[in-house]
């Protein structure tokens, strides 16, 4: 690791703040909570048990770029199980970069029916972003570099770290 951006604590504490942001604004209401899978499994996990509403929870693996995908085409590996018509949804993302797969994945929801769309982000990687991607919640602005741990990886390691760090460059060029 070159550095560690956000210790354990810092990301406990971060969770809290958020889980109680999504407490208020959906209060009366039922979301559902959709972890967006692999990386934001730990994030995920976390954060729900800061949130004091009841909640639904499901999951989607979804991306818009990769083998075999043009980019901006949209592909679920994994799709959601619940109805998506009529209800608030929080799509819950450990690190939004492009904006590519986030804008899409909302734009589908959204012709799904759903009466709302909500994005949490662990981290905001501005730097990198080429679509515009409206994020209600977010932890943390993340600097231009890669990181690594809290779900997070790097050649599928490093995800099992309890925190947030920049990786080496050395490991990745």
């Amino acid at each position: 690791m070159e550095s560690v951006l956000f210790d354990a604590a810092t990301l406990h504490e971060k969770c809290v703040e958020l889980g109680q942001q999504i407490s208020n604004d959906y209060e009366g209401k039922t979301p559902i909570l959709v972890g967006v899978i692999t990386g934001a499994c730990v994030f995920f996990s976390d954060l729900i048990r800061c949130i004091d509403i009841p909640v639904e929870i499901d999951f989607i693996q979804a991306s818009s770029y990769g083998q075999g995908a043009t980019s901006g085409e949209l592909v679920f590996k994994k799709d959601m199980s619940l109805a998506q018509e009529g209800r608030h949804i929080i799509f819950i993302e450990d690190i939004i970069d492009t904006g590519r797969t986030l804008k899409a994945v909302s734009e589908v929801y959204r012709q799904r029916g759903a009466t709302s769309i909500a994005i949490c982000s662990l981290l905001d990687k501005k730097a990198r972003r080429v679509e515009e991607v409206d994020l209600q919640y977010v932890g943390f602005e993340c600097p231009d570099e890669f990181v690594v741990g809290y779900g997070i990886d790097y050649a599928e390691r490093y995800r099992n770290l309890p925190y947030v760090a920049a990786l080496k460059r050395s490991v990745y060029e």
